[in-house]
C-alpha cells in the first residue's frame, strides 16, 4: 500500500487551490479527481466573477475568506499573468420600495470591510450606464471578472512543479480510520493509499466523501442539494460594460438574473435557482420568456429573441432553511483528527479559493508540526 502525507480529493479551483498552497512546505501530496481533469463541475461552471464580500453577514467564515480572497487573487492574476478585467459592477434598486434594502446592503458591505463601495443615484447611473432601469445602485468598483482555467491551469501547473501527484479518473469509494492516517480505495481499482492526512474538497460530492468517512452528515448538517443554475447568453451587443445585479432575495439561495460579461465582452443572464435530485446540466429553452422578464426589469431595450439557452452549472448547497456558511472543519471532535471537511463550498468559492487554501494550510500545520 502506497503511504502519502496528504490526500486532496477533489480538483476544483479550491482543491487545486490547497495542493499549489499546500505543496510549498509539504512533500508526498496526490490529488483524487473522479473526472478526467481538473475543473470539470462547479469551477467551470459560473459567472467567473471575482466578489466583493458585500452579501453575507459579518461574522460568516465565507464573508471573511471572499474579503481576503478577492486581494490575494488579484495579486495572483497581476503576478502570473492569468487574465482578468475589474469592470466593476452595479447592484440595482429599480423601485422605490427597493432603496431602503439597497442601503441596508450597502451598509453591510462597510461592515463587511469591502473597499471600492460607492452609494451613486439615477442621474450618475444614467451616465454609467445609460440602459439600465434604476434609482439608485451601490458601485462595487472592485468586482471583476476572471478566466478561471487559465486560473485553475496555473494553480495545477504550481502544484506539479512543486511534486503533487494528480489522479484522474479516481472516484473515491472507501475510507477507513487507522491509528495512523486513512486508508482511502478507489472504484473499480484495487488501489488503496495511506495517508495521514484527508482534505475533502470533493464539491458536489463532499457530502457522499464526509459520510464515506464515518460522518453522520445529516446529524452534522453537512448534506447538500443541487441548487442549479442556468444562464442565457445574449446575441446581441451587450447594452452594458459593468456587470449588473438586481438586489438578492432575503435567504441569498440566489442573486437574482443577473448580467455578466465575459473577458471577450459577451453578455449573459443567469444564474436562476432550482432545486434538482440528479446532476443534469441541459438549459430548458422554454425559461427564455422567464430570463427576458427578469432582465427587462432592470435593462431597457432587450431583445427577447437574442436570448439564447448557454450552460447551466450546479452549486452544493447545504440542505436547511436561512442562510449557511462554508463549512471547513478538523474533524477531531469525531475521533477522525487529520480529516478537513469542506462542505458547501459555493459562491464566492472561486474568489476565496487562495485564502481558503490558506486557512487549510495553518489547520495542516497545526496538526503535522
Amino acid at each position: 500500500m502506497d503511504k502519502v502525507n496528504i490526500t486532496i480529493i477533489g480538483a476544483g479551483v479550491v482543491g487545486l487551490a490547497i495542493a499549489a498552497e499546500l505543496s510549498r512546505q509539504y512533500t508526498d501530496i496526490v490529488v483524487l479527481e473522479q473526472h478526467g481533469q481538473f475543473g470539470q463541475e462547479i469551477s467551470s461552471r459560473n459567472s467567473e466573477v471575482i466578489h466583493s464580500g458585500i452579501y453575507y453577514p459579518p461574522h460568516f467564515l465565507k464573508t471573511k475568506l471572499c474579503v481576503e480572497g478577492r486581494n490575494l487573487l488579484y495579486e495572483f492574476c497581476d503576478k502570473f499573468a492569468v487574465p482578468y478585467s475589474k469592470i466593476g459592477k452595479l447592484i440595482v434598486a429599480s423601485e422605490q420600495s427597493e432603496i431602503d434594502h439597497l442601503y441596508e446592503l450597502y451598509q453591510k458591505g462597510l461592515q463587511n470591510g469591502v473597499t471600492g463601495l460607492t452609494l451613486i443615484e439615477k442621474k450618475e447611473i444614467n451616465t454609467m450606464e445609460p440602459s439600465l432601469n434604476a434609482l439608485s445602485a451601490i458601485h462595487s468598483s472592485e468586482t471583476g471578472i476572471i478566466d478561471s482555467h487559465s486560473l485553475m491551469k496555473r494553480l495545477h501547473d504550481d502544484a506539479t512543479s512543486n511534486g503533487v501527484l494528480f489522479s484522474f479518473n479516481s472516484k473515491v469509494n472507501f475510507i477507513q480510520k487507522e491509528r495512523k492516517g486513512f486508508v482511502i480505495g478507489i472504484e473499480d481499482d484495487d488501489f488503496k493509499v495511506m495517508s495521514a492526512m484527508v482534505i475533502n474538497s470533493a464539491g458536489l460530492a463532499s457530502d457522499r466523501v464526509a459520510a464515506l468517512s464515518g460522518i453522520d452528515i445529516d446529524t452534522n448538517g453537512y448534506r447538500i442539494e443541487y441548487c442549479k443554475g442556468s444562464y442565457f447568453s445574449y446575441s446581441k451587443p451587450s447594452p452594458v460594460r459593468r456587470l449588473v445585479y438586481p438586489l438578492p432575495n432575503s435567504n441569498l439561495s440566489g442573486l437574482g438574473v443577473h448580467a455578466t460579461l465575459d473577458l471577450s465582452g459577451r453578455l449573459r443572464f443567469g444564474p436562476d435557482a432550482e432545486y434538482i435530485d440528479s446532476i443534469d446540466y441541459k438549459v430548458k429553452q422554454d425559461k427564455r420568456d422567464v430570463f427576458y422578464q427578469s432582465a427587462a426589469k432592470i435593462i431597457n431595450g432587450l431583445d427577447k429573441n437574442a436570448f439564447i439557452p448557454d450552460m447551466a452549472g450546479i452549486r452544493p448547497k447545504i440542505k436547511g432553511d436561512g442562510l449557511n456558511d462554508f463549512i471547513i472543519k478538523h474533524e477531531i471532535d469525531k475521533g477522525l483528527e487529520g480529516l478537513i471537511s469542506l462542505v458547501g463550498i459555493e459562491s464566492p468559492g472561486l474568489t476565496a479559493c487562495l485564502s481558503i487554501a490558506k486557512h487549510v494550510h495553518n489547520t495542516v500545520e497545526r496538526f503535522l508540526n
